[in-house]
């Protein structure tokens, strides 16, 4: 069955002054690179927060935990909450909440005050899909390709540079992590005031009931979802507490399944959500999230390995690791964004995201075959940086495609949604790897260190979730002759292009 959405014109004001349409993307763009700033942030200092707050490593893995959990609970509901009462409105609560997450982490002397901290900065992950929404509106369709790209590359961007600012600010002796939750702090507060300045206030509202069952029950299959993901290699993958709270979730997404079907107005329309095209996205959205967390939790432990004791490694620094390491990724993956758009544009996202999945499974094979060199190793990260960037430029094309305008928001929530879930499971994976596989001759007193076999797993465990990337974009958004439709969202595709069916 076809299903084709109207078109959604942009106002007057933007079609006639295409700088204020380079200012919206500006703003929104800094919104969520900052965003994604606040998923890896801690990363590299988690080892400080642990000495500094007295707690455990177990204990200590709630503070990444926590922004993940509250991401899945809170973008759901904030993205069609927007897309019924107002995007700016809802961009601004979302904002000042992030700063004040932000404060609180800075200012918290214990645990659960950090996680509080944690837990408002990972509600402002319901910024990507707001700020998609609002380009919906204030961009002109043939620039439109090319807007969503470059705000979705900031995603990648600002997930490497939060690594590459942190190991700035932790390095040295006596290195103080709340620096770098203050340098949060500064980030949000300029892309509050960024959006409250130059994004115009929303003229589409779809209004309607917020369905709060549907949204509790999503928050709580997703919850039960990610726990046992995040916390697995703590709790141990066949405990009680792991299996259990994956039977609850399967239990659970039985009962929100349910519950949508029956509800007048629900929180996910069930139709959109399994639509072929929306559901490829959102798969490609769990490997492309896998992919990125594994290059850089990967490289970033390989390349602090002591070399003395492992035989392999570099003996880097965690700033050396950031600058050397991961910064040229970064940097490439926003670079590559506006070129995203442009290949979105012409060729259509489905061409871009088949160019994201050769070189996502290039870059790992490089990785898993070579990671004794220096510059293997940054030329590696480079190339899977572009293929994030180009991955994450095709899927909002492919949603917006698909969906009519009152289901934008929540349709790229969840796309979100599936993008920290894979995330998620990349950092899990490259855990348990490198726990299980292990050196056995170390010298009496030094904890145990990872073997290079495990590096070697995880890099080519990333190449096959590209290469799974491939078959979406070959097989899974293909269009079907019969049903063959041209989208209104994604102009002037070549004739391969993503159709909604």
């Amino acid at each position: 069955m076809s299903h084709t959405p109207a078109p959604s014109a942009p106002s007057a004001a933007s079609a006639a002054d295409p700088r204020r349409e380079t200012v919206v993307v500006f703003a929104l763009s800094l919104a969520a690179m900052v965003v994604s700033m606040m998923q890896t942030l801690p990363v590299p200092i988690l080892g400080l927060i642990r000495a500094d707050l007295g707690v455990s490593t177990a204990d200590v893995s709630w503070v990444t935990t926590a922004t993940l959990l509250s991401a899945a609970v809170f973008t759901p509901l904030l993205g069609r909450f927007g897309d019924q009462h107002g995007k700016k409105p809802t961009l601004v609560a979302v904002l000042g909440v992030m700063v004040a997450g932000s404060v609180v982490a800075a200012l918290a002397t214990s645990l659960p005050l950090l996680i509080l901290g944690r837990v408002l900065q990972g509600a402002a992950t319901a910024i990507f899909p707001l700020a998609l929404s609002v380009l919906r509106e204030e961009v002109r369709p043939q620039k439109l390709p090319g807007a969503m790209s470059l705000v979705s590359g900031t995603l990648a961007f600002g997930s490497g540079l939060a690594l590459v600012a942190t190991g700035l600010l932790t390095s040295g002796s006596g290195a103080d992590y709340r620096n770098a939750f203050w340098m949060a702090t500064g980030f949000a507060a300029l892309a509050l005031l960024a959006v409250a300045l130059l994004v115009p206030a929303t003229r589409h509202k779809t209004g309607g009931r917020t369905d709060l069952l549907g949204a509790f029950t999503l928050g709580l299959t997703l919850l039960l979802l990610l726990l046992p993901i995040s916390q697995g290699n703590e709790w141990g993958w066949t405990s009680g507490r792991t299996l259990g709270a994956f039977a609850g979730a399967a239990v659970m997404a039985a009962v929100w399944v349910r519950t949508e079907l029956k509800v007048r107005e629900p929180l996910v329309d069930m139709k959109m959500f399994v639509h072929r095209p929306v559901l490829m996205a959102n798969l490609a959205g769990v490997l492309v999230g896998f992919g990125m967390f594994a290059n850089f939790l990967g490289v970033s432990y390989l390349v602090q390995m002591p070399q003395a004791l492992t035989g392999y490694g570099f003996d880097a620094s965690i700033l050396r690791a950031s600058v050397q390491f991961l910064l040229p990724g970064a940097i490439v993956s926003l670079l590559a964004s506006p070129i995203g758009g442009m290949l979105v544009r012409h060729r259509g996202p489905r061409t871009a995201l088949a160019l994201a999945a050769g070189l996502g499974a290039l870059g790992f094979a490089w990785l898993g075959l070579d990671h004794g060199h220096t510059v293997s190793v940054i030329g590696a990260g480079i190339v899977v940086g572009a293929a994030v960037s180009f991955g994450y430029a095709a899927m909002p094309a492919v949603i917006m495609a698909s969906v009519p305008h009152h289901q934008s928001g929540i349709a790229n929530g969840i796309n979100s949604i599936s993008r920290s879930t894979g995330s998620a499971i990349g950092s899990a994976v490259v855990t348990t790897i490198l726990a299980s596989q292990t050196l056995d001759h170390l010298p009496a007193g030094v904890p145990p260190l990872p073997a290079e076999s495990g590096f070697t797993l995880t890099f080519w465990i990333g190449a096959a979730a590209f290469a799974l990337v491939a078959a979406i974009a070959g097989l899974g958004l293909r269009p079907r002759p019969a049903t063959r439709t041209t989208p209104a969202n994604v102009p002037a595709a070549a004739p391969e292009k993503v159709t909604a069916v």
